[in-house]
C-alpha cells in the first residue's frame, strides 16, 4: 500500500521492471542560491549505468532531472547567476524555492506531486508534477514527466529566459536533464540533423544524446511541448532541456496553466537513428 500522500520523506525510489532506476529528492538541503527544488538523481539505465549528474563543478546548481526556470516574473528558479540585459550574468538575491506540498499518488513506478513555487514570501506558481517509469524493452525504459504550472498571483505573470533577457542561444528554462560529463562529449542527433549546433534551438520531434554505453532520447509528447525548441549542450557540458521562452517571454494569465510533457527514453548501449526513432514513438504512446 502506498504511504499517505501527505508524508514527505527526504527521497523516494523509482522502479521499473522490478529494478531501481532513479531516486527522487523531495526536500533538498541546498543553499538558496541553488534555487532548491525536487529532482531525480541518480537516474540509471536498466543495467545500472548512471545517466545524470548532480551539482557538478562546472554548474553546481544543475540537479539531475527536474523542472527549472531562470525567470518567473523576475525571480530565479534555476539557480546561480541571473542574466541581466546590459550587464550579463549577475549575482542577485532573487532566488525562489520549489516547496513540496503533498503527494497525491505514490507507487513504486511513479508519483503525482503538488509543489509551490515561492519567492520573496509569495506564491507565484502552483505545480502538479506527474512522473512515471515505463518499461519499453529489455534494455530501455522511459521516464514520463508532465508538469502543469498554474499562475497563483491573481495577475498576469510572464516567464522568461536568458535569451529573452538579451543572451542569444540561451533559451533554457522548463524541463532540464543534466547528463554525466566524460572525457569526450556525447553525440547529438535528431531525425534530420547531427551535432550540437544543428540540434540546438530546433523544434525536432525528438532529440538523442548518446554517451559511453548509454543513449537518451527526448520526445515532446503533446502539441504544445513539440513547439518548444530544444536547448542542447554537449561540448561545454552534457545537458538537454526545453525552452518555454525561446524568442519572447511566455505570458500566463491569472489562474491559467502551462502544461508540458516530455518522455525520455533511457537505453543501454548506443542507439542509431532508426532505433532512437522507434523507441521514441513507443515511449510517447506507451
Amino acid at each position: 500500500m502506498s504511504p499517505s500522500p501527505h508524508q514527505s520523506p527526504g527521497s523516494l525510489a523509482l522502479r521499473c521492471a522490478g529494478r531501481p532506476v532513479a531516486r527522487y529528492t523531495v526536500r533538498p538541503e541546498l543553499g538558496r542560491s541553488a534555487a532548491p527544488r525536487p529532482y531525480l538523481h541518480p537516474v540509471t539505465t536498466l543495467a545500472g549505468t548512471p545517466v545524470t549528474e548532480e551539482r557538478p563543478g562546472d554548474h553546481p546548481h544543475h540537479l539531475g532531472v527536474g523542472v527549472a526556470v531562470p525567470d518567473v516574473a523576475g525571480r530565479n528558479f534555476w539557480g546561480g547567476r541571473t542574466f541581466v540585459r546590459g550587464q550579463g550574468p549577475t549575482e542577485l538575491d532573487n532566488h525562489g524555492v520549489q516547496r513540496h506540498q503533498a503527494f497525491k499518488l505514490r507507487d513504486p513506478d511513479g508519483f503525482v506531486q503538488e509543489i509551490a513555487w515561492v519567492a520573496d514570501g509569495g506564491l507565484l506558481l502552483r505545480e502538479r508534477r506527474t512522473v512515471a517509469a515505463v518499461e519499453l524493452t529489455d534494455t530501455a525504459w522511459a521516464l514520463d514527466l508532465t508538469f502543469s504550472l498554474t499562475n497563483a498571483t491573481g495577475a498576469e505573470l510572464t516567464i522568461g529566459s536568458p535569451a529573452t533577457n538579451g543572451r542569444p542561444g540561451a533559451a533554457y528554462g522548463g524541463f532540464f536533464w543534466r547528463a554525466p560529463k566524460a572525457a569526450a562529449p556525447p553525440a547529438v542527433f535528431t531525425p534530420e540533423a547531427d551535432g550540437e549546433e544543428a540540434a540546438h534551438a530546433s523544434p525536432a520531434k525528438w532529440l538523442a544524446l548518446a554517451g559511453d554505453g548509454w543513449t537518451l532520447v527526448f520526445a515532446g509528447a503533446t502539441a504544445q511541448t513539440r513547439r518548444d525548441p530544444w536547448f542542447v549542450r554537449a561540448a561545454e557540458y552534457p545537458g538537454v532541456g526545453s525552452s518555454l521562452a525561446s524568442a519572447d517571454r511566455l505570458p500566463v494569465a491569472a489562474g491559467d496553466t502551462v502544461v508540458r510533457r516530455i518522455v525520455t527514453v533511457v537505453a543501454d548501449g548506443t542507439l542509431d537513428r532508426g532505433e532512437a526513432a522507434a523507441l521514441a514513438r513507443k515511449a510517447v504512446t506507451a
